[in-house]
């Protein structure tokens, strides 16, 4: 039997990833949950890129969704391309990036705390420059990760900010969902998705769906189907796809469905059906479809967390599918592990 990819290996990793940060990091969290609660920011910033910003996307919708708080993604180049400041005073900042040398993503850090935002970094790697910018640096404590895809740190920095905003917002009911999260992950880690692999044959391009935290884990899914395998993968959420998107959907128009355990489910599956009506393959993380192909997904129980087992699944899924179609996933062309970008 072959060395299994580093990709394999660190999905592999993923709850055991997860369950040493939540173990490593209370002293962290509780200073910045404090550090928020103190100013009280009226509005949240992120400060990202790539499966760093699909993270922030996620702590968007589960801060909006919890503290009723708005939270908004800051362009990096704002600062470190067009050279301006923004007033930032009454706001948080959080800044995520596994390795934190981004000189953009440190560039806007410094210039919103510089501002008067409290400022808290995300970073797989503690004595960074982006560790230094910040009032209050959380460590995601993951481990080297040595695949360019990245997976056990997008998972992880997707738990520090949800670890965070409990912390912030003192929620023991979210608290308890993100601890029982490495057991949840592991069950994710189980699910078999491979009937999608069989559906993508022949296809160079398709859709994934999600609403909600389910569309952070669509985008997440879109970018990985494009490094690891080469395929032009769109994510929409499910409410827009409708509105223009789903023009080019017809006859084996391959779409994967990320729908989670929330308010959102039940018009998700709808969406599913009708472009499974249109002819489409269409595949979908729950059960309340009867056109569409249900795949088998990890119940968390809380609407918050439900959607972050799905990207764990999801990972098995395209590592397999890049080395079925001959690529090397831990190695895609044109890639490197750490962008610096300006």
């Amino acid at each position: 039997m072959s060395q299994p990819t580093f990709m394999r290996q660190e999905i592999d990793e993923i709850p055991q990833a997860v369950a040493r940060f939540l173990q490593s990091s209370r002293p962290a969290l509780v200073e910045a949950g404090r550090l928020l609660r103190d100013r009280d920011p009226a509005t949240l910033v992120t400060i990202a890129r790539g499966s760093s910003d699909h993270a922030s996307a996620f702590l968007k919708y589960a801060t909006e969704l919890t503290a009723g708080i708005p939270v908004a993604s800051i362009g990096p180049s704002v600062m470190s391309i067009y050279g301006r400041q923004l007033k930032l005073r009454h706001c948080a900042a959080v800044a995520i990036s596994q390795s934190g040398k981004s000189p953009d993503i440190l560039a806007m850090a410094q210039s919103a705390r510089k501002s008067g935002a409290a400022t808290i970094a995300i970073t797989n790697t503690a004595d960074s420059p982006l560790a230094a910018a910040a009032d209050v640096t959380i460590n995601l404590d993951s481990g080297e990760e040595k695949s360019v895809a990245a997976t056990k740190t997008f998972v992880a920095s997707v738990v520090a900010g949800l670890a965070l905003l409990a912390h912030w917002q003192q929620d023991d009911g979210l608290m308890a969902a993100i601890e029982a999260l490495p057991d949840l992950l592991q069950q994710a880690i189980g699910c078999d998705w491979s009937p999608l692999m069989g559906a993508l044959d022949q296809h160079e391009s398709l859709y994934v769906l999600g609403r909600g935290p389910a569309l952070a884990i669509a985008n997440e899914a879109a970018l990985k189907f494009k490094e690891t395998c080469s395929i032009h993968a769109e994510s929409y959420s499910a409410a827009e796809v409708i509105h223009g998107p789903a023009r080019i959907v017809e006859r084996h128009f391959p779409v994967l469905v990320l729908a989670a355990r929330d308010a959102a489910e039940a018009s998700v599956a709808e969406v599913a059906e009708r472009l499974a009506g249109q002819g489409a393959r269409v595949f979908i993380t729950s059960v309340n479809a009867q056109k569409a192909e249900r795949l088998p997904f990890a119940a968390s129980g809380n609407p918050i967390t439900d959607a972050l087992a799905l990207i764990v699944s999801f990972y098995g899924l395209v590592e397999a599918l890049s080395r079925r179609r001959g690529f090397d996933p831990d190695r895609p062309p044109y890639l490197n592990k750490v962008t610096q970008t300006v």
